[in-house]
């Protein structure tokens, strides 16, 4: 069946334009004309740009010429809009930064570029990307395609919603405490949220999470993930964690599965898809054993919230302007954050530090961690986070304590699509590997996907459309 080509993955565009039967050009526009149709809806790309036609073009001659720069080249790619892109908007949702422009690429945008990859546009964000759904007072909603009355998750809903709607068949986004992850699964999509210094950052915004946010793509297969990481990966000067990474290259075999932490409550068809998911573990050859994480996490939980608070806390200081215009809930945790002080932060420090040693240990006895993604089904769009969960009232998190702790300890996670529910929403789990483990992890999920294929999934989601 000839597909159009919005439909095809980024391994198999960069197969058709070395066999000549498509181009850079002719790619781009198909996602433009799929990003007309559908983004009306899904409000998921904020801002194009219009250079991109001069890079397909320039990818092309490189076709033609029989010299592509590598797999990305000619792919069209959409950028997270915390993540600071050429000529083009950089908004993180705030309204005081509405039509601000960025001068330059940050590093992870640059390496892409560099690699001949097509940047075409930015995709929606909650203010600060400190939220786990998509709304902001500047672009409003982004909605779900699955079912555009829900959301896609957040921060990076708008990523996920553009690439499972087919605009795009990769996105550049980045992940603090689950928003790569979390709307991954809540979209059908791998999405990848790398160890710490796995991808060099620098040049961008300030940073809100300490060390917590890491860059990541999102795709809607492993290979196409892998690929962009592979694309993405390495040491650069200017980041010196990059240049501290090792290679933890062991072969995933004992995987310990964890069905919930500390008996907070899991939508119960989430937890059937993460069990049929170890049992596809199993037929893979891995012992999969059951049970808790064995590190404490309470010290983590007691300080989560604070460190967000702190980061706008000193964001505002050096940008009073941002906080003029912030919205009331976040000059709220501002000024919550500048009354914790110094002591208060020291110690969270050195939680963290903690927190990182014993997970060094779990992976000192497993090679992989498995867990539901998201503990909840996408819920109300316009909603910060669903109340109850299996009939138990949960706080702002409830829907993401499996997902935290990881960006916190700094180790790699993939979000890999489940079972769905009987509704037909996409479930995620959540694979966690060792420092330095993101090959490992990524190889794993790619026997995964053999036995639990989902390609076909986004053919009954493309033909509502």
């Amino acid at each position: 069946m000839n597909r159009p080509l919005w439909q095809l993955s980024a391994i198999d565009l960069g197969a058709a334009y070395r066999a000549d039967t498509c181009t850079p050009m002719d790619a781009l526009e198909s996602v433009l004309a799929r990003c007309k149709v559908s983004n009306p809806e899904l409000n998921a790309v904020i801002a194009l740009d219009a250079a991109a036609h001069d890079a397909a073009r320039a990818s092309q001659a490189r076709f033609a010429a029989g010299c592509p720069l590598g797999p990305l080249d000619g792919i069209p790619l959409s950028i997270k809009d915390n993540l600071l892109m050429a000529g083009v908007s950089a908004t993180w949702g705030c309204a005081a930064m509405s039509g601000s422009v960025a001068a330059a690429d940050e590093l992870p945008v640059a390496r892409l570029r560099a690699q001949g990859a097509v940047l075409f546009g930015k995709t929606n964000v909650p203010e600060f990307t400190l939220e786990g759904y998509t709304d902001n007072a500047v672009f409003g909603t982004t909605r779900n395609p699955w079912c555009t009355a829900l959301t896609p998750g957040g921060s990076s809903g708008g990523a996920v919603a553009a690439v499972a709607a087919g605009i795009g068949p990769l996105a550049l986004c980045t992940d603090g405490g689950g928003s790569i992850r979390r709307p991954a699964s809540h979209t059908g999509l791998v999405g990848l949220k790398p160890s710490i210094g796995a991808i060099a950052r620098a040049d961008g915004l300030p940073s809100l999470l300490l060390d917590f946010e890491v860059v990541g793509p999102v795709g809607r297969s492993v290979a196409d993930v892998a690929m962009m990481f592979d694309a993405l990966a390495g040491a650069h000067p200017r980041d010196r964690r990059s240049r501290a990474l090792p290679a933890d290259l062991r072969e995933a075999r004992r995987v310990l599965h964890v069905s919930r932490f500390d008996g907070a409550p899991v939508d119960p068809q989430v937890a059937t898809a993460t069990v049929a998911a170890a049992n596809v573990l199993r037929e893979l050859g891995c012992e999969v054993e059951e049970g808790d994480l064995p590190v404490d996490l309470s010290a983590l939980n007691a300080v989560w919230a604070e460190v967000g608070q702190i980061g706008l806390a000193a964001l505002f200081a050096l940008q009073p302007d941002l906080l003029e215009r912030a919205a009331p809930k976040y000059r709220e945790m501002a000024i919550q954050g500048a009354v914790l002080g110094a002591p208060r932060l020291w110690a969270t420090l050195e939680r963290i530090d903690a927190l990182r040693r014993a997970v060094d240990e779990v992976f000192s006895r497993w090679d992989a961690v498995l867990t539901p993604t998201a503990a909840a089904l996408p819920w109300p769009a316009a909603e910060a986070y669903p109340p109850a969960i299996d009939g138990r009232t949960v706080g702002p998190r409830g829907h993401a304590v499996f997902t935290g702790w990881v960006n916190a300890a700094g180790n790699p996670a993939l979000s890999l699509p489940a079972l769905p529910s009987v509704e037909g929403l996409p479930i995620g789990i959540q694979l966690v590997g060792p420092w330095g483990g993101d090959r490992m992890l990524l190889a794993l999920a790619e026997r995964y996907e053999q036995l639990s294929p989902w390609a076909g999934r986004f053919d009954e989601l493309w033909s509502k459309a």
